[in-house]
């Protein structure tokens, strides 16, 4: 039978294989869901995407990677970029794709669901989580009154030889980021000039707290999750260990952010900013708290993990996290010898 309209004719058959082509193409778009370039841990990237898909039935697809791999791979796929979400450990990979103007603004009432000190000023992306710098240290050799009384003072001579971090990391990177910010580029060159005489460098910092351990250094700058983390299962590369938090608004006391932001150029808008909705409210802030990630829940009112100290006891310095400099912070590093 054939249905003949003007200028051309069209079978039963034809209508069907059109019709099915519209549901086929419906059935791949929801197929995809998200796809989120996952720069944070991969084991906290799955339990978040798994508990949201089990909640809103939105799939996720996560590709693994780095900050700054990620940043730099987003930057140069630019409009065409195949990403809806980007979740990193640190913020300054954020803002280097933010001053590429490649991010959509963050909803209004997800931001309201982030206290102003864990987001940037301009809203275009939100923090999801944090951790906090500390000071690592061998109990068995150091006592609270022999550690450093600021970040700086581990630029003092008395301290060469003594101390370690992982300086190629976006953890470290962020840490002078955060430096860079409170105390200008004349005290950070110094204090990294220093940093190249003073201390040994280890690749990661779950390596670089190892070595506190076995004693090979009295102390390392590292994040605090790596401790939790490792006392959590057997302790066996932190039983020697301490950790010192800086306090008193010092750079040492660094709080950094995760961030996640929505890509300009998604084609699930939607789907993607319902996600960073989930993930700033109580179903992945909770997941914070219950799980073993020992990051902090940054959410309104959301309780961390319960064998952190509380963060609100830190002391950390408010930094927009809007200002940290990755690009800077790496000439400064190169400069000083360290990358």
């Amino acid at each position: 039978m054939k249905f003949s309209f003007p200028g051309s004719a069209f079978t039963l058959a034809t209508l069907a294989g059109a019709s099915m082509l519209a549901m086929s193409a419906t059935a791949n778009a929801d197929d995809i869901g998200i796809v989120v370039y996952n720069a944070q841990h991969e084991s906290l990237g799955v339990a978040w995407a798994e508990a949201f898909t089990k909640e809103t039935g939105i799939k996720v697809t996560l590709r693994k990677g780095s900050d700054m791999e990620f940043a730099n791979q987003i930057v140069q796929e630019g409009a065409a970029s195949p990403a809806d979400v980007f979740l990193t450990e640190n913020s300054p990979a954020m803002s280097l794709v933010d001053g590429a103007g490649l991010f959509e603004p963050v909803a209004a009432d997800t931001l309201a669901q982030v206290p102003e000190n864990f987001r940037p000023s301009n809203g275009h992306w939100i923090g999801v989580a944090a951790r906090s710098t500390v000071f690592a240290y061998d109990k068995t050799k150091l006592t609270e009154d022999k550690l450093p009384k600021s970040l700086l003072d581990l630029a003092d001579p008395s301290w060469k030889g003594r101390w370690a971090a992982s300086p190629s990391g976006a953890d470290f990177q962020a840490i002078v980021s955060a430096l860079l910010a409170l105390k200008g580029e004349e005290a950070t060159t110094s204090w990294l000039t220093s940093m190249k005489e003073n201390f040994t460098a280890y690749k990661g910092n779950s390596t670089a707290m190892k070595a506190v351990n076995a004693g090979e250094v009295e102390g390392a700058v590292i994040y605090n999750y790596y401790y939790y983390g490792d006392q959590a299962k057997t302790g066996e590369n932190s039983k020697n260990v301490a950790l010192h938090f800086f306090k008193n608004e010092d750079p040492g006391a660094f709080v950094s952010i995760s961030g996640g932001g929505v890509l300009a150029s998604s084609q699930h808008k939607e789907n993607a900013q319902a996600f960073l909705k989930w993930l700033t409210g109580k179903g992945g802030q909770a997941i914070l708290r219950d799980g073993t990630s020992f990051e902090y829940a940054v959410g309104n009112g959301e309780a961390s993990n319960a064998a952190l100290p509380a963060l609100s006891d830190l002391q950390y310095p408010k930094v927009d996290p809007a200002t940290l400099n990755s690009a800077k912070v790496t000439d400064l590093m190169t400069a000083a010898g360290l990358l």
